[in-house]
């Protein structure tokens, strides 16, 4: 990063001597240019009009150099046939005498070349600055223009001022009022609150904020008396050294502004401003660099009482902070200096280490509060330190600022659930505003959310810098079959609705998002393969969002180790406390046997959750490939009584391709195969609320290496392996009999309805089990158990098999029996290799095995199975879970 740095100034040094010390004209050019025999290159003919002079080009510019500098005293255009310089303290109209429109096109750029380069619009003169959604007006810095400009960068020039007529409370007599501005830009202040400085609207103003004097930085924009006959609208001060914007009395009012990684104030008023916001949005570095507040608010500094008193009203404004800690941490919102407010629908948030997020520290400011003219409603604090309290000499609190916001209407202080800026789907910032259109002004839009976005249109789209970056790969449009979406995660958001029934591949670059029930494919018609890039997630909303993958259609989801596939919930991907149940879950639906058909070439068994039908006559069948995916938070109950699985395999077959999956914390089972012949490796499975895997309905595949981990802190939990044949009919056939090796299972102590407990065989299972660990801690429920006359037949006749294993669980490590006089413990005992060690004797560490019971050579039983030298699923060496896998550290 130094030498990057190093780099990039001695580049923009270079330019700037290069431009001359006079400003003159800038003296970029990487061409070679003609030559007139003498080594020099002679001036161009000028395209610049009269009011401007030609300067060298720009490396990377095509479009020629214009400077102005100086006063301008008649009405000038700055179009888009030329790049525009300002050459030191360009003016706009003299004060309240030549006054002159500055009319600037839509995608014009305006830069300065230093601090000392800056644009003043004069009182009586204009701005007419009209950019649009898809060619915003860009005033920037040369260093931007060279493509030296990063997230760090600012300061590089000066900035906007605006000088207006409108009142202010520095003059006593409104009539015979001229204030000098900040910079010496010029005279403010006069008694026309209608008074029309122009219009800003799709602005960019980037990189600004030099100290012009000591100790007197300009602002991205500066609105210094401005009226409200002013427009403003779709504006935007990115990474200004001083304040974003700040208004010095006026009325003007502001709508859709965007504040971001300013390192002073974002928002600061002062001197009686009494104008509106609406749609506003503040957000400071996410990189943690040097930021103040998100509002800054005074009366007048040096008198609190002055008149007219600042009292703008504000409605639908989020503040996000940073981590930044200095000697001014990142903070919210400081009311102060005597000033009144009237502030609607706010959002402030940031992350643990932002400082105070709300805060009043003069008793002139808190006695507006306390009578209720000072109005803070239908809002919502989100922060590790919500609030700064008034204190006397003593350290009494004078005023509590908290037990105040809480006492208003429709205020909560709790997790406001933002992505990026975006409210999620469920956030309690949808439908909990004011109607402020109504209630307060018909100026203001009509809303019913808290914050500056209602959760499904993000009108900073396509005229905004920073907001909208682009995934490693440059992604920046949502791949075929998606449609885009409001980011919830700062990058780009695809959105999959509906049935797909044509191939759709979701790109490295973005995120993706489940709308409501998302199939691929018709059933066994219209078939399509869904394919997934590694690192990619998807996302649900909530607990009707879930994945299927239809009969006859296919997931091809290939992640790596350094890059895993990752499902998961919108609460996950914003950063927001993660719980089981936040969306549905992955199901796929094969074409394999189930023996809830009597009829297997006419078979079409209801999935749960109406996920679709499944089963068939096709062993072999293939629904794709999962191999590094991880799916977490899932399994809401998408009717009653019928949750989803993290993933449920439905009559999948022996072609699917599975390996290297996990299911962490889900609400039901973490794995359950429902009939079907799919064979996985690699599983783990932790913190899920139910059973880890479970099967029925004839399930014939294979599984190696699978760890259980029941939540450490003791939630709910049940069963490592739940294990059945059909509950309607214990002996349909083909009957459950999967082979499983290398499973290790590390219960909790959860006591509840249904304890934490090891294995269960029932309704009739058969099964073919090898090299597991079962253990936990003292209260885990039994460890083994054969409950069902079927099952317990099977195991006493030797078809139902489990060797080279190793029980130890200090409560009950095996229950019940499996015939007269012959208890589960003592079959499991007769059984090749195996030992209950009733103790608790410790046989991992960690995850890791270190009981020295032989393995079964599983190489000898089928082709699909490695052979290895230990029991249990992981050994130190052979961590196949490192990299990719979650939830295993505790």
């Amino acid at each position: 990063m130094a030498l990057r740095k190093f780099l990039q100034l001695s580049a923009v040094a270079t330019a700037l001597v290069l431009a001359g010390c006079g400003g003159g004209d800038i003296n970029i050019n990487t061409g070679s240019g003609g030559d007139d025999g003498g080594g020099t290159t002679p001036p161009p003919t000028s395209v610049c009009p009269t009011f401007a002079t030609q300067g060298s080009s720009l490396a990377g510019v095509t479009l020629p150099v214009c400077e102005i500098t100086g006063t301008i005293t008649s009405n000038v255009t700055l179009t888009t046939d030329a790049v525009w310089a300002l050459s030191g303290k360009v003016v706009v109209g003299g004060d309240n005498a030549n006054s002159a429109t500055l009319t600037i096109q839509p995608g014009v750029k305006v830069f300065g070349k230093s601090g000392a380069d800056y644009l003043v619009i004069s009182r009586g003169s204009k701005i007419q600055a009209v950019g649009t959604a898809s060619a915003p007006i860009v005033f920037t810095s040369v260093n931007d223009m060279l493509g030296l400009s990063d997230e760090e960068s600012a300061g590089q020039w000066g900035g906007l001022v605006l000088l207006g007529n409108a009142p202010t409370n520095k003059c006593p007599d409104l009539t015979n009022c001229a204030v000098e501005s900040e910079g010496e830009s010029g005279k403010y202040g006069g008694n026309n609150p209608e008074d029309n400085s122009g219009a800003l609207k799709y602005v960019q103003v980037k990189y600004a904020g030099y100290e012009v004097i000591p100790d007197n930085e300009l602002n991205g924009i500066g609105f210094f008396g401005i009226g409200r006959g002013t427009t403003v609208e779709y504006i935007q001060v990115h990474n200004n050294v001083d304040d974003g914007i700040e208004f010095f009395g006026g009325t003007v009012d502001l709508k859709h502004v965007v504040l971001t990684g300013n390192r002073d104030d974002s928002l600061d008023w002062a001197d009686g401003w009494t104008g509106r916001m609406q749609h506003v949005l503040i957000r400071h570095n996410p990189n943690d660099s040097k930021a103040n507040r998100g509002i800054e608010a005074d009366n007048q500094s040096s008198n609190f009482t002055a008149t007219p008193v600042s009292k703008p009203q504000i409605s639908n404004l989020t503040i996000i902070g940073n981590n930044f800690d200095g000697d001014e941490d990142s903070e919210g919102i400081l009311l102060r200096a005597g000033t009144n407010a009237e502030l609607y629908n706010i959002i402030v948030t940031g992350p643990e280490k932002m400082g105070e997020c709300f805060e009043i520290n003069t008793s002139e400011t808190a006695a507006f509060a306390n009578s209720g003219q000072l109005i803070f409603r239908n809002s919502i604090i989100d922060c590790a330190e919500p609030f700064a309290n008034i204190k006397d000499a003593a350290g009494n609190v004078t005023f509590n600022a908290g037990d105040w916001f809480r006492a208003q209407p429709g205020n909560i202080v709790g997790d406001a659930l933002l992505g990026g800026y975006i409210p999620a789907a469920n956030s309690v910032a949808l439908n909990n505003g004011y109607n402020v259109a109504n209630n307060v002004n018909g100026w203001f839009d009509d809303v019913t959310y808290i914050g500056a976005f209602d959760g499904t249109t993000d009108w900073t789209k396509g005229w905004t810098y920073g907001l909208h970056a682009t995934g490693d790969s440059g992604l920046t449009q949502c791949p075929a079959g998606t449609t885009e979406t409001s980011s919830l995660t700062g990058r780009l958001n695809c959105q999959l609705t509906g049935d797909i029934t044509s191939n759709v591949t979701l790109q490295t670059g973005a995120d993706y998002v489940l709308n409501g029930r998302v199939r691929i494919g018709g059933d066994n018609t219209n078939s399509a393969t869904l394919t997934i890039q590694p690192g990619v997630t998807v996302y649900g909303k909530s607990g009707a969002d879930f994945l299927a993958i239809s009969r006859g259609s296919k997931i091809n989801a290939s992640g790596t180790a350094a890059n895993p596939i990752v499902f998961t919930s919108v609460q996950d991907v914003i950063g927001s406390p993660t719980a089981a149940g936040q969306w549905g879950g992955l199901v796929l639906l094969g074409n394999a046997i189930t023996n809830k058909c009597p009829d297997v070439n006419n078979c079409s068994v209801q999935a749960e959750g109406e996920a679709g039908p499944y089963g068939g006559a096709n062993a072999a069948d293939s629904s794709g490939t999962l191999n590094y995916v991880v799916v977490k938070h899932a399994g809401y109950e998408v009717i009653p009584d019928n949750e989803l699985n993290g993933i449920g395999f439905f009559g999948v077959g022996s072609g699917t391709q599975c390996s290297n999956i996990q299911v962490h914390q889900n609400v039901d089972d973490g794995v359950e195969f429902f009939g079907g012949s799919v064979n996985c490796k690699n599983v783990v499975l932790t913190s899920n609320g139910d059973d880890n895997v479970d099967w029925a309905d004839g399930y014939n595949g294979k599984l190696q290496f699978v760890l259980v981990k029941m939540d450490p802190n003791n939630a709910k939990a049940n069963r490592g392996i739940e294990a059945d044949n059909q509950a309607g009919n214990l002996t349909a056939t083909p009957v459950s009999n999967p082979t499983v090796a290398n499973m290790t299972i590390i219960g909790n102590a959860f006591d509840g309805d249904d304890d934490s407990e090891g294995v269960l065989l029932r309704a009739g299972t058969n099964a073919q089990l090898a090299n597991f660990v079962i253990t936990g801690p003292a209260g885990m429920g039994e460890c083994l158990e054969i409950e069902s006359n079927e099952s317990r037949a099977f195991a006493a006749a030797g078809q139902l098999t489990m060797t080279n294993s190793v029980i130890s669980c200090q409560t009950e490590a095996v229950k019940g029996t499996v015939a007269t006089d012959v208890t589960t413990e003592a079959w499991f005992l007769n059984q090749t290799g195996n030992k209950v060690l009733k103790d608790g004797t410790a046989v991992l560490n960690g995850i890791f095995t270190n009981d020295t019971t032989a393995a079964k050579d599983m190489k000898t039983v089928d082709s699909f199975f490695d052979t290895v030298n230990f029991v249990g699923a992981v050994s130190p060496s052979n961590n196949w879970t490192a990299g990719w896998a979650v939830g295993l550290d505790d």
